[in-house]
């Protein structure tokens, strides 16, 4: 009766702003509907992957109006993020018309879906493979970001980061890290079988993971199969030639956990600037290397890249050490707006 009396309730406009202040778009969101749901269906490639509020892809920063939260986002954004005014679009309803901040995905790079076969595994470690498909026409990505895979008979698609640059015109072969998770629908399949005839597809890009403009120094944070969009975004820098003095902490439990560092080593080779790899062993003492957790040697890379100011940190890891270093970071004086990370979450909250 009184929808009829007084009409239906008008949708609330949301103006996106990126992180650089530039206008990107302008959506209206209907009642009862999130700003990922109708961002999403307006077309834009807004970052997110899980769609329930457990991985925080889909992280932004709210600058004026009112939303209520379907699930309370703080279940995933840390203390220091809710301050700052942060929300998750896939839980946040408009209450009002709003401002939100958050970096969009060129309409160029808005995903696509590619049928695949999975060519070749190699060992990196006791429980991390390199992973390659062949994919049925070019795949572009930004290097940093991720894709959804699906096979016969999957639960549901199974998110893996690309782990080398992109091409120009795209790649159809690409790779990924992907650690074994007990119980992991793809993972305990990849560990324990041949999967050449197995017929895949992918859905890709996705995600708001990648390097951003700046001059000041950078500060790489992985852990476990993080490595893979992190050495993704470096390879990719290097041949771009970025001149930014890098610090790439990398956490691991012992010795065998540690992969790549060839690789690592002919990167720091051609880098045009300052280049260090530390890797940090929390579980074994070993010569050389760092021991503790990769978060308590967060401070000291600050200092040794000449502090806080204009510095970028991007972490690739587990969300108890994303969460851990985030409260480090902004300790030192890291605003949030220059920390960027994606959390690898695993079946038992969203696939990864």
């Amino acid at each position: 009766m009184l929808s009829r009396i007084f009409g239906r309730k008008a949708p609330h406009r949301v103006a996106i702003t990126g992180t650089d202040g530039a206008p990107s778009a302008t959506i209206e969101v209907g009642r009862n509907k999130t700003v990922l749901e109708s961002a999403l269906e307006a077309g834009l490639s807004y970052p997110h992957d899980c769609t329930v509020g457990t991985c925080g892809s889909c992280r932004t920063r709210l600058i004026t109006g009112k939303v209520d939260a379907i699930t309370p986002f703080g279940y995933t954004l840390t203390r220091e993020e809710l301050e700052a005014g942060f929300i998750l679009a896939c839980q946040a309803v408009p209450l009002s018309d709003l401002a939100v901040e958050v970096d969009l995905a060129p309409a160029d790079l808005a995903p696509r879906t590619f049928a695949a076969r999975l060519v070749a595994t190699d060992d990196l470690t006791h429980d991390i493979k390199r992973v390659t498909w062949e994919a049925d026409a070019p795949v572009r990505y930004r290097a940093g970001q991720y894709m959804n895979v699906s096979w016969p008979g999957a639960p549901g698609p199974r998110s893996y980061s690309f782990s080398d640059a992109p091409g120009v015109d795209g790649k159809v072969r690409i790779t990924s890290f992907i650690r074994r998770v007990p119980g992991g629908a793809f993972t305990e399949l990849l560990f324990a079988q041949d999967l050449a005839e197995v017929p895949f597809t992918i859905e890709a890009p996705h995600g708001g993971f990648w390097l951003r403009d700046g001059a000041g120094p950078l500060l790489l944070i992985g852990g476990g199969s993080g490595l893979s969009p992190l050495m993704s975004v470096l390879e990719h820098a290097a041949a771009q030639g970025v001149a930014r003095d890098t610090i790439l902490l990398f956490g691991g439990r012992a010795t065998r956990d540690l992969y790549c560092q060839d690789d690592i080593a002919a990167i720091g080779a051609r880098w045009p600037a300052r280049f260090e790899f530390r890797p940090v062993l929390s579980e074994e003492q070993a010569d050389g290397l760092r021991f503790g957790l990769v978060t308590g040697e967060i401070p000291a890379a600050i200092a040794d890249l000449g502090g806080a100011a204009g510095l970028q940190a991007y972490l690739c890891g587990p969300p108890a050490m994303i969460d851990a270093a985030v409260a480090v970071l902004t300790d030192a004086g890291v605003p949030l707006t220059d920390i960027h990370y994606d959390k690898f979450t695993d079946a038992s909250t969203v696939a990864r």
